[in-house]
Formats: structure tokens, C-alpha cells, sequence
């Protein structure tokens, strides 16, 4: 079997989009020069690796197999290039670092800080939803991960670096901002501004009041803490956020944390990583920064 690395790269990008077009986009290349390298990798292998039904592409049954194996590769390759940037010592390095939406608020601050540090080292920073995090822990795409609570259900190492308070916002107008100890039953009559179902916010939400016997009203559901702002803003209801990513709409005036009863909801943010990874040299001393000098950057220590 006569394969590159060059092929296999390649195919890994067309398999994860199922798209000749976006794969070439991802590689910088031309949609006919990643179309080539398919055509030699199918032919070096003496096997149809995608089957074209109307206009989308799928896997065969032996592009899920190359798939599966060139993964693995890859992933071995990563590690070897590991080994040898810890030869070389900090200098140089790449790291991977993906962030619950909520934690992009300081994160991308935090990896500015460490990046005059290290100057030498190339970041990729994934910001996206709890689903897509547990998915890239699963399958180990990634170094290191800033999240809320994570699951018990993964082998994981996790740290808690800093806490992360939950809190009702309304409208600076709403007549409940002059109020105190807001009593959690009142805020039955409210109709709440949500996060998506599966989000590390919703599901604390809901654990909160379910413990309480408390039911809310749930109107508009939001994929991002910046919609549920707005939202808010507007007067479509009230919200659930993370105290962290409140800053400028509190020196602005623009929206208001209410008073109520057993709040803030306390959380933790943590940095994770599956467990038996073998950390980069990058890796461990990004993880040592985020133990040290993320609790200074959000106040908590």
C-alpha cells in the first residue's frame, strides 16, 4: 500500500466535510488538485473511498475504515511532533484550545496574556457549543478545554481554576430592579430568555429551580449568550448568564442583575483534557498559566 501523509490529509478533509469544495477551501487548494489526490489515493488503494448520490458524497464502507485508520495516524503523528517540541523546549510549539461560548469572554484575554509569554507558539482557538467540547474530548481533538461542569461519564482530568456565578438579568426598567430578595416563586410570573437545550447554562438552570420545586416560563431559546443579552435588552424577558460576560452591559447601564432568592447559582470553570494524554510542553505550561493567572484575570482569587 502505497500512501502519503499528503493523500491521507487530504482525505481526512474531504471525509469531515463530505465536500470536495470546502475541503479544498480548508486546504488552500483547488477543488481539481484535491479531486487528484483522491482519484490516487483510491487508486493506490484499488478501492472507491466516497460514492456520489445526486449531489452529496458519502463514505464507502472502506472510506470509513481509511477514515477511521487515518485518524489514528494522524493523532500518533501529533504526539511524535510533541516529543520533539519538549526536545526543543518552549521556543516553539502549537496549541489547541477549545472554549465553552460562555469562556470566550476572558479566554481569548487569556491566551493574548500567554501569547507575549510565548511568543513562538502558534494557538488555534475553537469557541463553540458543550455538545461539540465533550465531542472533541471523546475523540481527543483537541489539548486542553475551558468549560463549566464537566460530565462524569468521560475519563477525564479536570480543574477547577476560578468560579463562575450565574445571574438573573432583566432590563434596567423592569420593576423587579427595585427590588430585594426576590423570592424564587415570583419569578414563576416572569417569562425567561434561554440557552439551548444541552448548554452547560441551561442545564444548571434547570437542576437550580428543579431542586427548588420551582418552575419557570421559558419563551425565545438562544444559541449564544450575546443573543440572550439582547434579547433581554429588549424586553423579550429575562435571562440566565454568566456573571463574566456581563462587563460592558453593566457599565453601560444597559441591563441589570436582579435580587433574588439563592442566587448567584455557584459554578466553577475548569481546564480539561482526556485522561492519558500526553500534554505537549505547550500543552502543560498553557494549563499552568490557566491555574495561576486565570483566577487574577476574572477577579476570584
Amino acid at each position: 500500500m502505497n500512501i502519503t501523509f499528503r493523500q491521507l490529509k487530504v482525505f481526512d478533509a474531504v471525509a469531515r466535510h463530505l465536500s470536495y469544495t470546502r475541503a479544498a477551501e480548508e486546504l488552500f487548494l483547488s477543488q481539481p488538485a484535491v479531486s487528484m489526490q483522491i482519484k490516487q489515493l483510491e487508486d493506490n488503494l484499488g478501492i472507491p473511498l466516497f460514492e456520489q448520490l445526486g449531489k452529496k458524497i458519502y463514505l464507502t464502507e472502506g472510506g470509513r475504515e481509511l477514515y477511521h485508520y487515518g485518524h489514528a495516524i494522524s493523532q500518533q503523528l501529533e504526539e511524535a511532533d510533541a516529543v520533539f517540541e519538549q526536545l526543543k523546549g518552549l521556543k516553539k510549539g502549537r496549541l489547541k484550545v477549545s472554549v465553552a461560548s460562555t469562556a470566550n469572554y476572558f479566554a481569548t484575554r487569556l491566551l493574548a496574556s500567554f501569547s507575549k509569554t510565548y511568543e513562538g507558539v502558534t494557538v488555534m482557538l475553537d469557541v463553540t457549543n458543550r455538545k461539540s467540547l465533550l465531542d472533541q474530548l471523546e475523540h481527543n481533538e483537541t489539548d486542553l478545554v475551558i468549560m463549566g461542569r464537566p460530565p462524569l461519564e468521560l475519563d477525564l482530568v479536570t480543574e477547577a481554576f476560578a468560579d463562575n456565578p450565574l445571574v438573573v438579568i432583566a432590563p434596567p426598567n423592569h420593576p423587579l430592579t427595585r427590588e430585594s430578595h426576590i423570592p424564587l416563586k415570583r419569578l414563576q410570573k416572569e417569562t425567561f430568555v434561554v440557552r439551548e437545550f444541552g448548554s452547560g447554562t441551561r442545564i444548571a438552570m434547570e437542576r437550580f429551580f428543579s431542586d427548588r420545586g420551582v418552575r419557570l416560563t421559558t419563551g425565545m431559546e438562544m444559541t449564544s449568550n450575546e443573543a440572550i443579552k439582547q434579547a433581554v435588552e429588549a424586553g423579550l424577558g429575562l435571562g440566565i448568564v454568566s456573571v463574566h460576560t456581563l462587563g460592558l452591559e453593566l457599565e453601560t447601564r444597559r441591563l441589570s442583575i436582579l435580587n433574588a432568592e439563592a442566587f448567584p447559582i455557584l459554578r466553577h470553570w475548569y481546564v480539561v483534557h482526556r485522561k492519558g494524554k500526553r500534554l505537549s510542553p505547550v500543552a502543560q505550561a498553557f494549563r499552568e498559566f490557566v491555574l495561576t493567572e486565570a483566577p487574577k484575570l476574572l477577579g476570584t482569587t
